[in-house]
């Protein structure tokens, strides 16, 4: 699901509407919050658009972003 591109593990996320992609985006956000690990991230609809790096390891992929990607694809399974 996502792709390492520009030194950013990037994936978008499709949803059926508004209301389903914003539930998502909470979880994601409990869940982040809780590793202290923050995602970039956009909604627009039923989109979600997401960016995973390490700011304080000067912008690169580190093991907290394959965690943070692992935790966001298992939770996008649960809305497929």
């Amino acid at each position: 699901m996502f792709k390492e591109e520009n030194n950013r593990l990037k994936a978008s996320f499709e949803f059926e509407d508004f209301i389903t992609a914003f539930a998502f985006m909470t979880e994601v956000a409990f869940w982040a919050e809780k590793q202290a690990h923050h995602p970039n991230w956009s909604n627009v609809y039923n989109r979600v658009e997401i960016e995973l790096t390490t700011h304080d390891e000067g912008n690169t992929i580190t093991k907290k972003d394959h965690t943070l990607a692992k935790k966001i694809t298992q939770l996008y399974a649960k809305y497929q």
